[in-house]
């Protein structure tokens, strides 16, 4: 086990997200951070176990959108004990009677709640998005913050030429502090420059391959700065507050050179699950001295009759009979009679569901082949369903299912009736 310390005078505040329309319909009736990740945990649970695990015991999570279900594991899950001073809470937007507005932007919801974030002057805040992938020492960053001397101090990620295309590019000077950030830099003339430094590179044994730094989303604010950096007009922490900081000299960055990804979209989402059952994982679940916590459910082993497995992650409570199960998550309490699934995402079912009179039962029927797909909690889908490999399928919606970026996705509750094929 790591050694671990209190870093007590961290507060860590949570990042929600929005409406989460890039990961429709997985955010149709749950939050962003609700959604399941990896057969049994949430999304949220990435970032709060980063923290819990950096001695951080004081998180605010930020939200606005269906949050019922995020309210529900977060009161299931994260208890302390009674002489704790942790916490795990939520801050939902709200209107009172000096502010009607709901959320505008991730800096906006920050600064509608500064008044319970910075409750202890003098300390700092960590501000993390709910929808990465990665283990991160956030004492570290810590360490850094205070080395530097820094206002705020950015985790960034080397990357290649191709990936930092589609992030927050960073410039840093020899010792590591930040000169620029430019947003998506998709031309090389829009990267130029933007390099890291030979000496910095060499001092951080840094591969060639990948000589462009980008933002995690993971930021590092002294409280004082932190309520300095959010003015009126201030709506979003990349797009505004880091730019506005690094343009006045104020942001060190620390470097992080573990796997992150970002999982805010459906293609990120399931190929993020289809890591984890390739042969050598570039992220798993198993390091014990850094688990990933959940809520603890006590669900028996899973049952398998006469069930074919090859790289495959089965989380608690499944029954599968006679099926085939190749390169696929499947969730806890999931039921597979004679299916064959390949490269899917199965998420399983609530312990308890909506009764649909006159439809299958929850689970995967008998002779239904599912390929290339993400199918929600308690999903019933039909006997001889197919939804067959098509590689480039356009984005397109029908009346139980939706595909984007390629991927079939059946809907939370949703009823595939027997013979569908899409």
């Amino acid at each position: 086990m790591r050694e671990r310390r209190l870093n007590d005078d961290v507060t860590v505040v949570i990042l929600g997200g929005g409406r989460g329309s890039r990961l429709f319909p997985l955010t149709k009736l749950r939050s962003k951070p609700a959604v399941p990740l990896a057969g049994k945990y949430r999304l949220i649970d990435v970032p709060i176990s980063n923290a819990l695990h950096s001695g951080m015991e004081r998180i605010f999570i930020l939200t606005q959108f269906n949050s019922v279900s995020l309210h529900r594991h977060i009161a299931d899950t994260y208890k302390f004990a009674a002489f704790s001073r942790g916490f795990v809470e939520i801050l939902a937007a709200q209107q009172t009677p000096s502010d009607d507005r709901w959320f505008q932007g991730t800096a906006d919801a920050v600064a509608q709640n500064l008044r319970f974030i910075c409750s202890r002057p003098g300390g700092l805040v960590l501000v993390l998005s709910g929808d990465h992938l990665y283990r991160m020492d956030y004492g570290r960053m810590v360490a850094r913050h205070r080395e530097s001397g820094r206002d705020v101090t950015l985790a960034v990620l080397p990357c290649s030429e191709e990936e930092i295309a589609e992030f927050g590019a960073v410039r840093v000077d020899g010792a590591g502090n930040v000169l620029e950030f430019r947003e998506k830099p998709a031309t090389p003339g829009a990267r130029e420059g933007m390099a890291v430094p030979p000496d910095l590179a060499r001092s951080h044994d840094l591969d060639p391959r990948r000589p462009y730094l980008a933002s995690m989303g993971v930021y590092l604010f002294s409280e004082a700065a932190l309520a300095d950096s959010l003015a009126p007009g201030m709506i979003d922490f990349g797009r505004h507050v880091l730019p506005a900081a690094v343009k006045a000299g104020r942001v060190a960055a620390c470097f992080f050179d573990g796997y992150w990804r970002d999982i805010g979209t459906i293609r990120s989402f399931y190929e993020a699950h289809l890591d984890l059952v390739s042969p050598t994982p570039p992220f798993d679940f198993y390091d014990p001295g850094w688990m990933i916590y959940t809520h603890p459910r006590f669900l028996p082993g899973s049952r398998l009759d006469e069930v074919r497995l090859d790289r495959c992650v089965i989380a608690d409570g499944v029954i599968a009979e006679r099926s085939e199960i190749s390169s696929s998550v499947v969730g806890i309490r999931a039921v597979l009679r004679g299916a064959v699934l390949r490269r899917t995402l199965i998420m399983g079912a609530d312990e308890e569901y909506p009764d649909v009179p006159g439809a299958p039962p929850v689970g995967i029927g008998e002779g239904s082949l599912i390929e290339d797909a993400i199918v929600d909690k308690n999903a019933r889908v039909g006997r001889d369903v197919r939804i067959p490999a098509r590689p480039g399928r356009p984005d397109s919606d029908g009346p139980a299912w939706v595909v984007r970026d390629g991927i079939v996705v059946i809907p939370k509750n949703a009823v595939l009736p027997d013979r569908t094929v899409i």
